[in-house]
């Protein structure tokens, strides 16, 4: 853990050292101890109502984590697990987008940041999000992204037996093809999505014509019984993309 507040006695000092780990630790378990918050104040010298940032990280970022934060002046708490990190850094009145950026700069990633935590009573909630916004990156991701960039697939994430019956419902015509089959229509619409709905950017992307597009798309609709240009089941076909290709990297 860094971030020793400057002008305590060594005794002050070294006794916050002892007990910060296990009450920043309570703080991030939620855990129901009495006057925790002022305690936790006091001893790590932070504000009760301050803002901070929450991340996780999977596999951690090491000690250069806290020396960037700190040559930034972000004071930096870190606390490591058996596969992963938690990161509590001090916002003060600065953008949490600048905390996402050290963080890519300094960690292999992946990670997940969740909303600031407006005090130390919420970094429980931050951390349980930032958890959530982990589980939204792909196999050998290496991105740190934030919660509020990823919320339709956070959803989904967080909902498994929800969306394992929303990618049967919209997709379970499209699970019967050949996988080869399969991850042409899967990759055409997601390609598509990509390009903001335009055929002829996804076929310069997928290098083939325009027609080929609109062909497999056509056949994509026909096989989910759904339209790609009505609001509504597009949604559908939007979230249950999300969750075909973040459950497919759990079975």
């Amino acid at each position: 853990m860094s971030g020793s507040a400057p002008g305590r006695s060594e005794h002050t000092r070294r006794r916050g050292d002892e007990r910060g780990p296990a009450l920043l630790d309570a703080l991030l378990e939620d855990r129901p101890e009495p006057d925790l918050v002022a305690r936790a104040a006091g001893c790590l010298d932070v504000p009760e109502q301050g803002r901070y940032a929450v991340a996780v990280l999977r596999g951690g970022g090491g000690d250069r984590v806290g020396s960037v934060m700190e040559a930034e002046g972000l004071r930096c708490f870190r606390r490591a697990g058996a596969d992963r990190e938690v990161v509590v850094a001090t916002l003060d009145d600065r953008d949490p987008a600048v905390f996402s950026a050290l963080l890519a700069r300094c960690c292999p990633g992946p990670g997940g940041v969740g909303p600031v935590a407006e005090g130390l009573g919420r970094l429980g909630a931050s951390r349980r999000l930032a958890e959530v916004a982990l589980l939204t990156c792909l196999p050998g991701a290496t991105e740190i992204v934030r919660l509020e960039d990823r919320l339709p697939a956070a959803l989904v994430v967080s909902q498994p037996e929800l969306s394992a019956r929303l990618v049967a419902d919209v997709f379970g015509p499209l699970l019967a093809l050949d996988p080869a089959d399969r991850g042409l229509l899967v990759g055409t619409l997601e390609t598509w999505l990509e390009c903001g709905g335009s055929a002829g950017r996804a076929a310069t992307s997928l290098y083939c014509h325009r027609n080929t597009v609109l062909n497999r798309l056509r056949r994509l609709e026909r096989l989910t019984s759904r339209s790609l240009t009505r609001p509504r089941e597009l949604v559908e076909m939007m979230l249950a993309l999300d969750a075909l290709r973040l459950t497919a990297q759990r079975t």
